[in-house]
């Protein structure tokens, strides 16, 4: 089937007791069983399974072109029960530029705990293939970055560590992206994961995170993962996200069509420094991002000519766009990555610009976020 028809249909069938089109949302902790040790159909006690998860935790295998899929309680949830594949002395080779929330948990948790981590320009293979060490367990991209929206080439780095003995396992955050844009699996990658907060909920009304793969075992070994640190979420946050995918290539389109229009006018103003988009033709990984994704969907980060102030001014002074972390939802947001989102990369190799702003383009008409924009650039 299409995407746009497994966004509506996979994993969710109508409910044989009563028929109900939508996924029910089974708000149950325990399950009654057939006899001592005989639960039925699998189903015993909700941290470790409830159909409403079920259902989305299929629903994300199928977009992302995966045998299985995981939900949990948000994207660092998810991102935290991955590194627990790994041990102390393990070594984790990551992009240089992050979700702040990725940076902190390396940096201020997992190290801790004996992980080494290491941080190179993804977007050049060779940098990739000459920062691995024998200790190297495990590679993290995010593309497109958060928030200088870098995009790496999935294919190129999965075949510089399938052509080592022992590959290390290549994980992409497709958060900005989503399986409708791009498929990493599909280009290599052993794992995906999501916050499902942002795009595929779409609603800013639900925090989650997913991990998806093909490989059985690998799948396994989460799965007793997921269940013995026990960070999943609710039957609610999986219906809601559920509800949010039904929409989601309908969103995604709209989301790109008027954020390409934004940037665009954004590179023609006075006061914009420089405008980062992936299919700007300005863009450092143009065709990259062309070879790789659907389009350059809803997110675009600028700097200002006037530093850190102007970016602040601008920030406060927009009337549609709300000044709020997070991204992804129908309406339109913007923020200061340095001073919000990514404060915690404050005075490391991976600190991003006080002059960086980012929007998140929703699907108000795009003619009054060309307005709301232009007036509070005048304060730049």
């Amino acid at each position: 089937m299409k995407f746009e028809t497994l966004a509506i249909h996979a994993g969710q069938t109508p409910d044989p007791l009563t028929g109900a089109v939508m996924t029910p949302i089974y708000q149950t902790s325990t399950y009654a069983q057939d006899g001592v040790g005989r639960p039925r159909n699998g189903y015993e006690y909700s941290r470790t399974q409830n159909p409403t998860r079920k259902a989305l935790q299929d629903c994300l295998a199928a977009l992302e072109g995966g045998n299985w899929g995981l939900a949990f309680a948000s994207g660092l949830a998810a991102t935290d029960t991955l590194l627990r594949l790994l041990a102390s002395g393990d070594h984790v080779l990551a992009g240089n530029d992050v979700y702040g929330g990725t940076f902190r948990q390396f940096d201020k948790i997992h190290r801790r705990f004996g992980l080494h981590f290491s941080y190179v320009d993804t977007t050049d293979p060779e940098m990739v293939a000459d920062s691995l060490t024998p200790a190297t367990r495990l590679v993290w991209l995010e593309t497109p970055t958060n928030p200088l929206l870098n995009v790496t080439d999935i294919r190129a780095v999965a075949e510089v560590l399938k052509a080592r003995p022992n590959p290390p396992l290549l994980v992409v955050d497709n958060t900005f992206a989503t399986p409708y844009l791009q498929r990493p699996l599909e280009l290599g990658a052993d794992l995906v994961v999501h916050s499902t907060t942002k795009y595929l909920g779409g609603h800013s009304d639900v925090v989650g995170g997913a991990i998806i793969g093909r490989d059985v075992e690998l799948g396994e070994k989460l799965a007793f993962l997921q269940n013995a640190l026990g960070a999943v979420p609710g039957p609610m946050d999986c219906f809601l996200v559920l509800r949010g995918i039904k929409t989601l290539p309908l969103r995604m389109e709209r989301h790109a069509e008027s954020a390409l229009r934004v940037a665009r006018f954004l590179q023609s103003h006075p006061a914009v420094e420089r405008v980062l988009y992936p299919f700007l033709e300005s863009h450092p990984q143009f065709y990259v991002a062309q070879r790789q994704m659907r389009n350059g969907g809803g997110m675009i980060s600028f700097t200002l000519k006037g530093g850190r102030e102007a970016a602040v001014r601008v920030a406060e002074s927009t009337k549609l766009f709300t000044l709020a972390e997070s991204l992804g939802g129908v309406e339109s947001l913007i923020e200061v990555p340095a001073a919000m989102t990514h404060l915690s990369t404050q005075g490391s190799a991976l600190e991003v610009p006080a002059s960086l702003v980012r929007l998140s383009v929703g699907i108000e008409h795009v003619d009054d976020l060309l307005a709301d924009l232009e007036q509070a650039l005048e304060w730049a």
